[in-house]
């Protein structure tokens, strides 16, 4: 049985509700032009919830920052970030992080960009290129992914909600190294807000589809 995780992503307003649920990630948009920009502290956690920062274009000292301050366990680079600027992430002394590399995909991507930056990230991170860093609301075309030329591990991201089971059921059913799901904008009630039913029906529903793989 493979163990896909759930990552519930750009929470702001009702975390220890979403937390309550335990998905193995929640997700904290530091990136001020997002309405799901999070400030204030985080309270105390489950355990074996794991804390991501999400960074757009921000300099190291912001993310290294952050990532002392909130005791984040992933970093996710939702930006331009080069492959230098992931080296000098992974190669601090500061911070014990995993890294995430996000990439936007539309109608088509070129992998082969992957390759210089698999020595210094943990996974990559696939979502719907639009208008805005995230939380566009609608997926990508995941037929592209057959293509993935790559062992290093990778979340699916990018418009998924209650009517994308069927599809995530097919996918999940690949070689592909997908490891994780990220969620966002199809359960929110507002931007930040997440809608703690639907989220457990998810949960409930990635339970069953990973008992039959």
């Amino acid at each position: 049985m493979k163990n896909i995780q759930l990552k519930v992503c750009g929470i702001k307003h009702n975390l220890l509700k979403v937390a309550a649920l335990q998905p193995d990630y929640v997700g904290f948009i530091f990136y001020e032009d997002s309405p799901r920009n999070f400030e204030g502290d985080i309270p105390s956690l489950p355990s074996e919830v794991k804390k991501v920062g999400v960074f757009v274009n921000a300099t190291i000292s912001e993310v290294l920052n952050k990532a002392k301050q909130f005791q984040l366990d992933v970093i996710q680079l939702h930006g331009d970030e080069t492959p230098s600027f992931c080296e000098e992430l992974a190669n601090s002394e500061e911070i014990s992080c995993e890294i995430w590399k996000v990439f936007g995909i539309k109608d088509t991507f070129n992998f082969s960009i992957l390759k210089e930056y698999e020595p210094y990230v943990s996974a990559f991170l696939f979502d719907t290129k639009g208008k805005e860093k995230g939380g566009n609301g609608y997926a990508f075309n995941w037929n592209i992914l057959k293509n993935y030329p790559s062992s290093t591990p990778f979340v699916l991201s990018g418009g998924i909600g209650l009517d994308e089971v069927e599809q995530l059921s097919e996918i999940l059913k690949t070689n592909l190294p997908i490891f994780a799901i990220d969620v966002n904008s199809k359960f929110e009630d507002r931007s930040g807000l997440k809608n703690t039913k639907q989220l457990q029906q998810f949960m409930d529903k990635l339970k069953t589809i990973q008992s039959n793989l």
